[in-house]
């Protein structure tokens, strides 16, 4: 399984970008992106920047994350995913 990260620029070439998301930093490529800038939160497969992120989605992606990390820990994951807790998840539109 393959898993987006929401990296936030450090640097780029407009080819390549520095990245950091969690502690962690690596170079990416950002080659399908138009001129991303210093600052913006991109989502990253497999050393590429696949789109750009808003803050809140990458905050979104960010806590779910942390949240399967606390669940593979065998740690409580309710307090990642309070919008989801009492109600049943629901499709987006264009999958139902």
């Amino acid at each position: 399984m393959c898993l987006g990260l929401p990296m936030t620029i450090v640097e780029t070439d407009g080819v390549s970008a520095l990245c950091s998301f969690a502690g962690e930093e690596r170079r990416v490529s950002v080659m399908l992106l138009d001129k991303p800038p210093v600052g913006a939160k991109v989502l990253v497969y497999l050393d590429d920047a696949v789109r750009l992120l808003d803050d809140e989605e990458a905050r979104l992606i960010a806590e779910a994350l942390r949240g399967l990390q606390a669940a593979m820990n065998g740690n409580s994951c309710d307090e990642f995913f309070a919008d989801l807790i009492g109600r049943e998840p629901e499709l987006p539109d264009h999958l139902r």
